[in-house]
């Protein structure tokens, strides 16, 4: 198996994952359908052809993403798979075959439209709505269940007599028209403008206050009935179980069609794809389904996919149209985001006068110039993209782009790491970046201030009582009244806890600061070796790399922190808060069982927190870095592992489980 091979499933799944962390976790997405399904099959027949590069954490392994620590965890009865994509006749053909063969009997399928929106699943105790949640990774999802009961289209309460438990599964999405009136109401207040339904939908479900979901008007279609296995007159087929969904109360969507062969599926899928824009929602498909039920059960699941159910996925559309321009916005956490200016033009039932580029490198490669005719798709709901120019339409000495050099909102230095395809705005103090700021500096892993979360930040910047981090000390009573539903009680508390923050040690303030590439591991290892924030703002690139596990990136990316105004300006403040920049120094251990060794940490232990383990590891003289390099001694294996075990597993570094780890500790083994 070759190094190169290796290399494009590791890159492969990394972008996987970013995407599938930026639509379930962030609700931002930044690349289309099209792309990802494109990314995600790539992966697949990799993994196919060479099994040896499978591994536990791949995507292809499990479904969506981790469930957000804001919610409550909801547990599914049974998981919440995904589904295979067909995108042409021959696949669902093939499909087709796949599941005569297994069935040894004639089949006949239930279609229904592939509504765009957020899969949840709803149960029911009694005859009443009990709790619902998110598909999260199919498993495990959120709990937003006081969300979901301000969804008007689902019932609180069963209208005919069912039994004692029973979960549905459906969409939650935003009609087009509700769409477009929330819209102009944002507009009008001065608030940005969502890119697209789906992502409305998404984030109102996972508003940490109910009454701003209520505002979203999301709608509900229901397309899934489970019932307890003791259940009597259940539904013997897909067709009867949508009917009896109806008869329950849920809204069913009205074009589902029961089709006895895979001819009559296409059909179906070839009628809606031309018909799919004078729909008031958006759909993106066809899912298809082995109407027979008991077969469902026989037919099982092949890795992440039921084999009894397939989506047909639509072609993206597509347009030509003049390329004006290419503007640079800034988005949440830094990343410089150019967009296509187009002159308008009518694109899946919309008028699109903007699309995404992605990125420099997107831009480069396809050799987009401004004043080209460019094809644009829209797959879908998701954001316009520019596809390519057509080149034989290409006039004059069009100049290649290039990104600025310098912030468009702040003016600081852009910094673009080797490798990476995005670029970032270095300043903390950054406008378009200050929400997403305050949050990380409030969060958990770094200042930990309890009740500063995304709501509360995004309100303080709104009500122009935090433009920064460091305004965060200068908060009062007084300034606390002005946030709407921000009551004495609470604002006591955060202030306590504002407070108590300033004392929670260099490392803290360090992670918290945001700097790329700095997070909580490399935060302590750069606070115990150099002891303030003032010996760090004035390290080169060469000392700070002779702490353990820091290499280029890492030093490089502190050096130019530290080296914008702002940034210092900001340090600064913060000093005359009273938050505390300095510690000791930690004595470096040339002794003790493990001295010398490196070790990287991944994945959730059983018995032994990060902390904790990080602790007993630097007791034994070892330490514990935050990447894993050709220097790693071990990497220490949990639950659910990131790509880091693909890194290791990639450059043969010993792998260790929790009992391994605590035994090379001192013989311990696992409890």
């Amino acid at each position: 198996m070759s190094a190169t091979l290796q290399a494009r499933a590791q890159a492969l799944r990394a972008q996987v994952e970013e995407a599938n962390y930026r639509y379930y976790v962030l609700d931002a997405p930044t690349i289309d359908d099209a792309r990802y399904d494109a990314l995600l099959r790539e992966l697949i027949e990799l993994e196919a052809k060479h099994p040896e590069l499978r591994t536990a954490d791949s995507p292809t392994q499990r479904v969506g993403a981790p469930a957000a620590q804001e919610f409550a965890p909801y547990e599914h009865m049974h998981p919440m798979l995904s589904l295979g994509n067909a995108f042409d006749a021959d696949e669902l053909r093939a499909f087709d075959e796949r599941v005569l063969k297994l069935a040894g009997q004639p089949v006949s399928y239930v279609c229904e439209l592939k509504i765009d929106g957020l899969a949840v699943a709803l149960a029911y105790r009694n005859g009443g709505f009990d709790r619902g949640g998110t598909r999260g990774d199919g498993r495990v999802g959120e709990d937003v269940s006081a969300n979901l009961r301000t969804v008007r289209s689902i019932p609180l309460r069963l209208r005919t007599q069912a039994p004692e438990q029973l979960e549905v599964r459906g969409e939650v999405y935003l009609r087009k028209g509700d769409f477009a009136a929330l819209n102009v109401a944002r507009e009008r207040e001065g608030l940005a403008v969502f890119a697209n339904p789906r992502n409305a939908a998404a984030g109102g479900l996972r508003q940490l206050d109910p009454n701003l979901t209520a505002q979203r008007k999301l709608s509900f279609f229901a397309y899934q009935l489970l019932l307890p296995e003791a259940a009597t007159h259940a539904p013997a087929t897909q067709w009867e179980a949508l009917q009896a969904l109806r008869d329950y109360g849920f809204p069913v969507n009205p074009n589902i069609r029961q089709c006895p062969t895979i001819d009559d599926v296409m059909a179906y899928c070839r009628a809606w794809e031309e018909r799919r824009d004078g729909l008031d929602y958006e759909i993106d498909g066809v899912v298809v389904k082995v109407d027979l039920l008991s077969l469902h059960e026989r037919l099982g699941a092949a890795a992440r996919d039921p084999r009894w159910a397939i989506a047909y996925k639509f072609k993206p559309a597509e347009v030509r149209t003049k390329l004006l321009d290419i503007t640079i916005g800034v988005g949440r956490t830094g990343t410089l985001n150019p967009t296509a200016v187009l002159q308008p033009v009518a694109l899946g039932g919309v008028t699109v006068k903007s699309a995404t580029l992605h990125n420099a490198a997107y831009i480069a490669e396809n050799d987009i110039r401004i004043g080209d005719t460019v094809v644009v798709a829209r797959a879908g709901d998701v954001i316009p993209r520019v596809v390519g120019p057509v080149l034989q339409e290409r006039t004059g000495e069009l100049v290649p782009f290039t990104m600025p050099q310098h912030c468009p909102v702040c003016g600081a230095d852009v910094d673009h790491p080797s490798g990476e395809a995005m670029s970032r705005c270095t300043n903390a103090a950054c406008p378009a970046q200050v929400v997403e700021r305050v949050r990380h500096f409030a969060s958990r892993g770094a200042m930990d201030i309890e009740g500063l979360g995304d709501v509360l930040a995004a309100q303080l910047i709104e009500w122009g009582l935090v433009r920064d981090i460091s305004d965060i000390y200068a908060l009062d009573a007084q300034r606390l009244a002005q946030v709407p539903r921000m009551g004495v009680r609470s604002s006591e508390k955060l202030l306590a806890v504002i407070e108590a923050s300033k004392a929670r040690g260099v490392a803290r303030l360090l992670a918290g600061l945001g700097i790329r590439f700095v997070g909580e591991q490399t935060a302590q290892i750069l606070a115990d070796d150099f002891g303030s924030i003032d010996a760090l703002a004035a390290a080169d690139e060469q000392s700070l790399m002779r702490s353990d596990g820091i290499g280029p990136e890492v030093a490089g990316s502190v050096v130019l922190f530290f080296a914008q105004h702002g940034n210092r300006d900001i340090v600064e403040r913060l000093r005359r808060a009273g938050v505390v920049m300095e510690q000791a120094k930690r004595a470096r251990r040339n002794w003790g069982p493990l001295a010398g060794r490196t070790f990287v940490l991944t994945g959730t232990l059983a018995h032994l927190s990060r902390d904790e383990a990080t602790r007993r590891i630097a007791a034994a003289g070892a330490s514990v870095v935050g990447s894993v390099s050709r220097k790693t001694d071990y990497v220490v294996v949990g639950d659910e592992p990131g790509s880091k075990l693909a890194r290791a597993q990639a450059l043969g570094i010993t792998l260790l489980d929790e009992a391994q780890l605590r035994a090379l500790l001192g013989g311990e083994s696992a409890d």
